[in-house]
């Protein structure tokens, strides 16, 4: 049995649906602090049976100590962590007691079972600014510029240590560039429980209507359009990659590191371009300073875990982007018929309809019913297919302000910062 921690959230669900469709079972540990329960139904639905899941945080040391003498877990996924750059900066204390303390906490527990098989979420920001693209393994670690790449880093070096003193100990430590995407049915995809920190749930967010305007942190990079360079990479080709990992370290001892990513870099101008062009749906954009932090590009050079585990990412950027627009209209039909209301008729004609109007082009339909039918006809003029997003001032939203998820209310916390 495979432990998943973090396995309800974005990257997790993922990769619990990649064990499961290799005939393993999984017991799933998450405290559901960004994620929700709907999770487990929709993991279910498309692999056919369930994952066991306990509610509970890896920085609880007895629930750790029952959970393990509960299951026969052989290997530990650790998923958990919180990942946003720049909540990080604003609240780091928060990420090194979630990021390195839960570690530790799981390290200690893992050892008193007697479980000695751990791949970690890690992540490209450890290091930091490189000055040399792409970015391999043999490159410098220990310089990042935030507090989320420091935990990142201090929790691998836990487990480099922890491998160096004891030869039972096999860790994968994998490092992720951007993943983004969805699941290719529409059903399972990042749902952020709070605002969105990272660029494509927050373009998403836009792009439905939910929010008025994309806000794009920098655009004096030394980059192709002075806006930051990422290497986005499909969650789905990265769950792959865990389960490869996985049967590289069984029966192995020591520490392996593979970066995880595509070897192309995308600036978030070519990102928001290709957004439009593949979903056909233009996305309001503003210009703000540059956010503590960042970097201005980072892309992967991927060979090491092509060569040693027979990885490669499979899928462009115009796969990721039109699977997640997908996982978004459907998430937003999906609580259509709680919010249709006389009130909120304008909304969904102007709003929602950016989801509807544009699915036949990624082949998505949703079921069509009465309620469905008064707003399938709408058609608002900025929907327009192939529209350029403006990008030279606060364009003022045409949509209204109101959420088609969760709320009918318009959101008014402070604008997130978006790489």
């Amino acid at each position: 049995m495979i432990l998943v921690t973090g396995g309800t959230g974005y990257i997790g669900a993922q990769v619990v649906l990649q064990l499961l469709g290799h005939g393993q079972t999984v017991v799933i540990l998450d405290n559901l602090c960004n994620s929700s329960r709907t999770s487990l139904e929709r993991i279910a639905r498309l692999g056919g049976r369930r994952a066991r899941f306990v509610l509970g945080d890896v920085r609880n040391r007895a629930q750790l100590d029952a959970l393990f003498a509960d299951f026969p877990i052989t290997a530990v996924i650790h998923c958990a962590g919180l990942k946003a750059v720049g909540e990080s900066v604003r609240e780091p204390l928060r990420y090194y007691d979630s990021n390195v303390g839960g570690s530790i906490t799981l390290c200690q527990a893992m050892a008193a079972a007697g479980v000695f098989t751990l791949i970690f979420s890690s992540s490209a920001t450890v290091y930091g600014d490189s000055p040399r693209m792409p970015i391999d393994e043999r490159c410098a670690t220990g310089l990042p510029t935030n507090p989320y790449g420091f935990s990142k880093l201090m929790a691998e070096n836990v487990m480099t240590s922890l491998a160096a003193s004891d030869a039972r100990w096999s860790v994968g430590l994998l490092r992720y560039f951007n993943p983004i995407g969805a699941h290719d049915s529409g059903e399972l995809g990042e749902a952020p429980a709070q605002i969105p920190n990272n660029l494509l749930p927050y373009l998403l967010q836009v792009a439905s209507g939910q929010r008025d305007v994309l806000h794009v942190y920098g655009n004096d990079y030394a980059t192709v359009d002075g806006t930051g360079v990422r290497d986005y990479v499909h969650v789905m080709d990265l769950a792959e990659g865990h389960w490869l990992a996985l049967q590289a370290l069984m029966g192995g001892s020591g520490v392996q590191v593979w970066n995880l990513g595509t070897g192309q870099g995308y600036s978030v101008l070519q990102v928001v371009d290709a957004f439009t062009r593949t979903c056909g749906v233009s996305v309001p954009l503003v210009f703000e300073p540059r956010r503590a932090g960042d970097v201005a590009q980072c892309w992967a050079d991927p060979d090491k875990a092509r060569r040693e585990l027979g990885w490669q990412a499979r899928r462009t950027l115009d796969d990721m982007l039109r699977d997640a627009w997908r996982w978004e209209c459907r998430l937003a039909a999906q609580h259509r018929p709680i919010l249709y209301t006389p009130l909120l008729q304008g909304f969904w004609r102007d709003g929602l309809l950016r989801c509807v109007a544009h699915t036949a082009a990624i082949g998505f339909t949703t079921p069509r019913s009465a309620a469905t039918a008064r707003w399938q006809g709408c058609r608002s003029p900025s929907s327009t297919p192939g529209t350029a997003p403006g990008r030279t001032a606060a364009t003022p939203s045409p949509w209204p302000r109101w959420s088609p998820c969760r709320s009918p209310h318009r959101r008014t916390a402070p604008r997130p910062p978006v790489v």
